[in-house]
C-alpha cells in the first residue's frame, strides 16, 4: 500500500473520528452548559420590543430611623407583536417587601402574596389564557425578578412595589441605599441541573459603557425629629433642599443622565453627632411589637490590644479588572503598610484558582509588607470567582493560639455560591473572625453582608477609588477592639417574647445594639442591657412606660418578621429544611412578605391575548459602572462557541480528506485495486 494512500486513509478516518467526537460533544454540551451571563446581541426581529422596561422611578420617605420606598416600574411594549417581560433587578438585604399592584390604564389590581409554586401556577395560567399578569419573585435577598405577561403592541403596564428598611448608623452616621443593577455573577453550576433560584444568572448584559433604553429616577425624603447636621449623596449628583432643620428634600441633579448603573448611597447625620436611640412600640390588632435601640459605650485604646493575624484574601478575577481591582490594590497598601510590628499577616489571592503568598502568616515588617504589595500590584484580573476554595485555604493555614485571627475578603462579590461561603465561615466562627471589604459601584451586597453576618463582623464598602483610604482607616478602628462584649439583655415586668436575635454577637463598631420582639400585655417594666467594654462593666436601662405605642410604627411587623426571615433563610446553614422552609412560607404569608418560598401576583381578569402566545423578553442589564466586559466573556462577540469551532475543524478534516481521495482517484487509475 502507497504512503499516499495511507495518508489518505488517516486524514479519512481522524477526520471522522473527530466529527463523531465533537458531534457528541455537541450534543452533550448543552447538557453540560454552566450557568453564565452573556452579551445582548440584536435579534433583528423589529417587531419585538426588546427593552420594554421604560423607566423606573423610586420614591423613599425616611421618618426617624425607617426607610419606606416605593419602586414604580414601567413597562411598555413599542413592537407589533405580544411580549411577555422578565426583568432582574436587585434591592437591599434588609428590605421587607410587603406590597405590590398592577396598574393598567386606570385600574388598579393589587397582587396577592402565594406560596411560591402556586404563585408561579397562577401567573402560568393567566399567560397561557392571555391575561395581564405581574409575578415577583425573589431569587437572593437582594435579587429579585418581575415578570409582566401579555403586554400588548403600544401598551403599558406600570407596577408598584413596597418595602421597609430600618437605618442602623454607624459612628454617628446613617447610610440609605437604593441598589440600582445586578452585576454579573460568575457561576460553574451546570444550567440543566441548576434550581430554579439560580437561572436568572443567566441573564444578559449590555457592553461596558452601552446604556440602556430606560429612564431612572430617585426622589428622597428624609424628616428625622432631630436637627440634621448634614445631608449628601455620594454616588449621584443631587439636589438638597432643607425644608426645616430636621426635614430634608433630596432630588438627582440630572435625572435624564442614566444614574441606574450603580448604587444610589444617601448618608446623613444628625446635629452634635449624636444617633438616635430609645424604645419604639406599636400594637396590631393581634400582636404588639417594640424595637430598641441602644447607644454603644467607647472604644478602649489600641496599645491594650494583644497581638493580631490578618489574612487578606483578594479577589483578581475578571470582573476586578480596572476600577475595583485598582482600588483594592491601594486599600490593600493602606491596610497591609499600616500593620503593627506586632502582627502577623498573609495573603491569598483568588480567580478560578488560588494563588498563597506563604504556607504560613508572617510578621509585618518592612521586608514583607514590601513583597506582599508588590505580589498585588502585579495583579490585572481575569478569570472565574472561585471564592469558596480560597477562603478554605486561608481557615487551613496553621494558626497561632496566642493571636486572634481575622481573614478580611476583598472582592466585587460576583458569585452565586453564596450560601457555601457563609457555611464554612459559620462553622470556623470559634477560631475566625471574618470581615468583607466590597469593592465596586454596584457590589453583591447579599454576599459582602452575608459574610459580615455570617461572621459576626461588619460590612465595608468603597464604591470609589478616593474613599478607599477613608474606609480602610474605618477598619483599622473597628478591628482594633470590640466595643461590647458577653452583651445580655434582661427585662423584668415587661412580657417580651419572640426576640431577634435570640443572642446579641460582639460589638465591634460604634453602632447601637438593635434588639426587634414582640410584647403581651401592656407597655410596662424594665429592659436592660449589659456587658463588658473596654473600660469595665456596661449597663443601660430603659423604663418601658415611658415610651407610648404609635400607630406611625406600623412597619415594626414587617420589620420584626423580615429579621426573623433573615435568621431562618437568608444567612441560615439549615435554610433548606423542611422546617425551616415552612416556617419561611408560614411567615410570608401571615405578615404579607416576600421571601424566598412566598411570591407576589397579580392577575387581571381581562383576555386581551386570544391567542395567548407572546415572545418572551428578558430585558438586558447595563454592566455597573467601572465594571468591563471581562465580567461576562471575551469581547470577541463574533467568534464562535468553541464546540462550534470544533465542529468547523472536523468538517475541514473531512473536505481536506475527500479533496485528496479525489486526487488519488484521478492521478492513480490503478488504486481501484486496492
Amino acid at each position: 500500500m502507497s504512503i499516499k494512500f495511507k495518508r489518505c486513509w488517516i486524514i479519512l478516518i481522524s477526520g471522522f473520528l473527530v466529527f463523531c467526537f465533537t458531534a457528541t460533544g455537541f450534543a452533550e454540551g448543552e447538557e453540560d452548559k454552566t450557568l453564565s451571563p452573556y452579551f445582548y446581541v440584536e435579534n433583528g426581529d423589529s417587531s419585538v420590543d426588546n427593552f420594554p422596561l421604560e423607566e423606573t422611578n423610586v420614591t423613599v420617605n425616611i421618618t426617624g430611623v425607617i426607610a419606606e420606598v416605593v419602586v414604580a416600574q414601567k413597562y411598555k411594549n413599542n413592537g407589533t407583536k405580544p411580549i411577555s417581560a422578565s426583568y432582574v433587578f436587585p434591592a437591599s438585604t434588609r428590605a421587607a417587601v410587603h406590597g405590590m399592584k398592577m396598574i393598567i390604564g386606570n385600574e388598579i389590581i393589587n397582587a396577592k402574596i402565594e406560596e411560591r409554586q402556586a404563585a408561579q401556577k397562577t401567573f402560568d395560567t393567566a399567560k397561557r389564557q392571555g391575561k395581564s399578569a405581574t409575578l415577583l419573585k425573589q431569587q437572593r435577598p437582594n435579587v429579585f425578578s418581575m415578570n409582566v405577561a401579555n403586554i400588548m403592541p403600544d401598551a403599558s403596564i406600570s407596577v408598584e412595589l413596597r418595602y421597609t428598611e430600618l437605618l442602623v448608623p454607624t459612628d454617628g452616621i446613617y447610610s440609605f441605599v437604593y441598589p440600582t443593577v445586578v452585576g454579573p455573577r460568575y457561576s460553574s453550576q451546570v444550567e440543566a441541573k441548576s434550581p430554579e433560584t439560580d437561572l436568572w444568572v443567566k441573564n444578559p448584559y449590555l457592553k461596558e459603557g452601552a446604556l440602556p433604553h430606560t429612564i431612572f429616577n430617585i426622589n428622597s425624603h428624609v424628616s428625622t425629629g432631630i436637627a440634621l447636621q448634614e445631608v449628601v449623596c455620594t454616588s449621584h449628583k443631587t439636589n438638597i433642599n432643607y425644608e426645616s432643620d430636621s426635614v430634608a428634600d433630596i432630588s438627582l441633579e440630572n435625572p435624564e443622565d442614566f444614574g441606574g448603573n450603580r448604587d444610589y448611597i444617601l448618608k446623613y447625620r444628625l446635629a452634635g453627632e449624636e444617633i438616635e436611640s430609645g424604645l419604639l412600640l406599636y400594637e396590631g390588632e393581634d400582636e404588639n411589637f417594640f424595637l430598641l435601640m441602644v447607644q454603644p459605650p467607647e472604644r478602649v485604646l489600641p496599645e491594650d490590644i494583644p497581638g493580631r493575624e490578618y489574612i487578606f484574601i483578594v479577589d483578581v478575577s475578571g470582573s476586578m479588572h480596572g476600577f475595583p481591582l485598582n482600588t483594592s490594590k491601594q486599600l490593600l497598601r493602606n491596610l497591609i503598610g499600616n500593620l503593627r510590628s506586632t502582627d502577623k499577616f498573609n495573603v491569598i489571592l483568588f480567580s478560578g484558582c488560588s494563588q498563597l503568598m506563604s504556607p504560613y502568616s508572617f510578621p509585618a515588617n518592612k521586608e514583607n509588607i514590601d513583597k506582599a504589595i508588590q505580589l498585588i500590584d502585579e495583579q490585572s484580573g481575569g478569570g472565574g470567582t472561585e471564592l469558596y476554595a480560597a477562603l478554605k485555604r486561608g481557615m487551613d493555614i496553621d494558626k497561632d493560639e496566642s493571636f486572634s485571627r481575622s481573614i478580611i475578603i476583598v472582592t466585587d462579590g460576583y458569585i452565586s455560591a453564596e450560601k457555601d461561603v457563609f457555611d464554612l465561615i459559620h462553622n470556623n466562627l470559634n477560631r475566625t473572625n471574618v470581615f468583607s471589604f466590597g469593592i465596586g459601584s454596584s457590589v453583591n451586597r447579599y454576599l459582602i453582608e452575608g459574610i459580615a453576618k455570617a461572621g459576626l463582623g461588619e460590612p465595608f464598602i468603597v464604591t470609589k477609588p478616593e474613599e478607599s483610604n477613608q474606609i480602610a482607616e474605618k477598619f483599622r478602628q473597628y478591628i482594633q477592639s470590640p466595643v461590647l462584649t458577653g452583651i445580655e439583655l434582661n427585662k423584668w415586668g415587661f412580657d417580651a417574647y419572640d426576640v431577634e436575635p435570640a443572642s446579641i454577637p460582639d460589638l465591634f463598631a460604634k453602632r447601637p445594639v438593635v434588639v426587634f420582639g414582640k410584647y403581651r400585655n401592656h407597655a410596662e417594666g424594665v429592659i436592660e442591657i449589659s456587658g463588658q467594654s473596654g473600660s469595665g462593666e456596661y449597663v443601660q436601662t430603659i423604663n418601658v412606660s415611658d415610651t407610648k405605642p404609635s400607630e406611625t410604627n406600623h412597619a415594626l411587623r414587617y420589620l420584626w418578621a423580615r429579621t426573623r426571615i433573615a435568621q431562618l433563610s437568608d444567612f441560615n446553614f439549615n435554610a433548606n429544611s423542611e422546617e425551616n422552609k415552612a416556617e419561611v412560607t408560614s411567615l410570608g404569608i401571615s405578615y404579607n412578605l416576600l421571601t424566598a418560598n412566598t411570591s407576589f401576583v397579580a392577575v387581571r381578569e381581562v383576555v386581551v391575548n386570544p391567542e395567548g402566545h407572546s415572545k418572551d423578553v428578558d430585558q438586558p442589564l447595563p454592566l455597573p459602572e467601572n465594571v468591563s466586559n471581562l465580567a461576562v466573556g471575551s469581547d470577541m462577540a463574533s467568534v464562535p462557541e468553541p464546540d462550534i469551532l470544533i465542529l468547523i475543524i472536523a468538517f475541514a478534516f473531512i473536505a481536506g480528506g475527500v479533496s485528496m481521495f479525489k486526487k488519488v482517484l484521478l492521478t492513480k487509475p490503478d488504486f481501484r485495486k486496492h
